[in-house]
């Protein structure tokens, strides 16, 4: 090979020496301080690459969680999937945990969860208090549903009162949606002893539920906000997210607050 040869090609080597130095320095700049807070993140979490579960501690349920509330729990049904509660018990992220869940039960009038006996048994067994919910839809009789509800759900003492999820018209009016589900509170009542919650969202409650429902426990969904937009009335539970990472549960989970203490959820559950 010729002196000149030798020449380019150690220029050229030079030349993809210096563009991969340069390619390494700047994804450096644009990443440093990411992989600076990443890891500040894992030492103060405590995160160690042998303790799985401390991911989620460092993620914080994957979502903000409100502050000011001392009671946390989740709403789950089928779409879960197979649930390892003892994991869901167990979870501990920045001294949060989950206290207490409400597992989907029925819908309509013929529809039976098909994870909620196994929910129900195995969330019990994990310490959490359980509470049941019962999807209602507004254009099926109202007395079969809450018969549904109640063939399939047997509440004992320190169990959550039973929930009506009404969130749908189903192009019904507002008389017809009142009367249903008035119905069905007033046998489910009758049957366990105990005043339904209701579950909804701030607009269906102002639209068809706010001059009929002032007396019942009011669980209320509202999303991305630092308070549930209630203020004319009380609530118990607050949905305040659909997206939370929670360890022994696949996908994004409902997560909620209770408003109040520990002590305070144990005197709302059935005596």
């Amino acid at each position: 090979m010729s002196v000149r040869k030798q020449r380019k090609k150690r220029t050229a080597g030079f030349q993809r020496t210096y563009l991969i130095a340069g390619l390494v320095v700047v994804l450096a700049i644009i990443t440093g301080p990411y992989i600076y807070r990443y890891s500040l993140a894992l030492f103060r979490s405590g995160f160690s690459l042998t303790g799985a579960a401390q991911y989620h501690n460092l993620k914080n349920f994957g979502v903000p969680v409100p502050a000011g509330y001392k009671v946390h729990g989740v709403d789950v049904s089928h779409h879960q999937g197979r649930i390892n509660w003892n994991e869901v018990a167990a979870m501990d992220a920045n001294g949060i945990r989950i206290s207490f869940v409400f597992l989907k039960s029925t819908e309509g009038i013929t529809r039976q969860d098909r994870q909620f006996k196994r929910n129900w048994d195995k969330a019990g067994e994990a310490g959490l208090i359980r509470g049941a919910y019962h999807f209602f839809h507004p254009s099926r009789d109202a007395a079969a549903q809450a018969q549904n509800f109640i063939k399939q759900v047997k509440l004992n003492p320190g169990d959550l009162p039973p929930v009506l999820d009404i969130e749908v018209s189903n192009r019904r009016s507002k008389a017809d949606i009142v009367s249903g589900a008035l119905e069905w509170c007033r046998l489910v009542e009758e049957h366990y002893g105990i005043k339904p919650i209701i579950y909804t969202s701030p607009g269906f409650y102002n639209k068809y539920l706010a001059d009929d429902f002032e007396d019942f426990p009011l669980w209320i969904a509202h999303y991305n906000h630092n308070k549930p937009r209630m203020h004319h009335r009380s609530w118990s539970f607050w949905q305040h997210t659909d997206k939370a990472t929670i360890n022994g549960i696949t996908g994004g989970v409902d997560m909620n607050v209770f408003n109040g203490s520990m002590q305070k959820l144990k005197r709302f559950c059935i005596k």
